[in-house]
């Protein structure tokens, strides 16, 4: 099992290296919430994303997942236990106010980064519908020049 990798696997370089290739900058095995004891792979700290790359094998990917033939209960507890640990650190993440994406190992970067990318954009924009929604918001400055402020009814 030595040979097994927590880190840095090549599906996850690759999802690296493409998102920073895109101008996106990131921490990587950061834990986002100190008294959780859960590093995500890739985490956008200040929009409060959380990127997992999970294996197949372990984590039990629909498509992929094979059952070892040997000491078959060990493994499926085994398995139960990853799957459980990933929705109760899902959970923990989102009662902190964090999103969550989790890509499979067997995914093309390119679509685990459009994946990637529209979660970064929905929160922005959920982000900036509640500053614009709030009832603290303040209206522009006067410096900014009529064009870019909203028409006046």
């Amino acid at each position: 099992m030595k040979a097994n990798r927590s880190r840095n696997t090549g599906p996850e370089i690759a999802l690296r290296r493409e998102l920073y290739r895109r101008g996106l900058r990131f921490r990587v095995h950061h834990a986002p919430v100190p008294s959780l004891r859960c590093r995500p792979d890739i985490v956008f700290t200040r929009q409060r994303l959380a990127v997992f790359v999970d294996g197949c094998f372990w984590h039990r990917c629909p498509e992929h997942a094979a059952s070892p033939s040997r000491n078959r209960a060990y493994w499926e507890a085994k398995f139960q236990h990853n799957a459980d640990r990933n929705r109760r650190h899902d959970r923990a993440l989102a009662a902190a106010g964090w999103a969550v994406v989790r890509i499979w190992e067997h995914e093309a970067t390119g679509d685990a980064v459009v994946r990637v990318m529209s979660a970064l954009d929905e929160l922005a924009q959920s982000e900036a519908t509640q500053v614009t929604t709030s009832p603290f918001a303040t209206s522009p400055p006067s410096s900014i020049s009529t064009s870019l402020r909203p028409p006046t009814t």
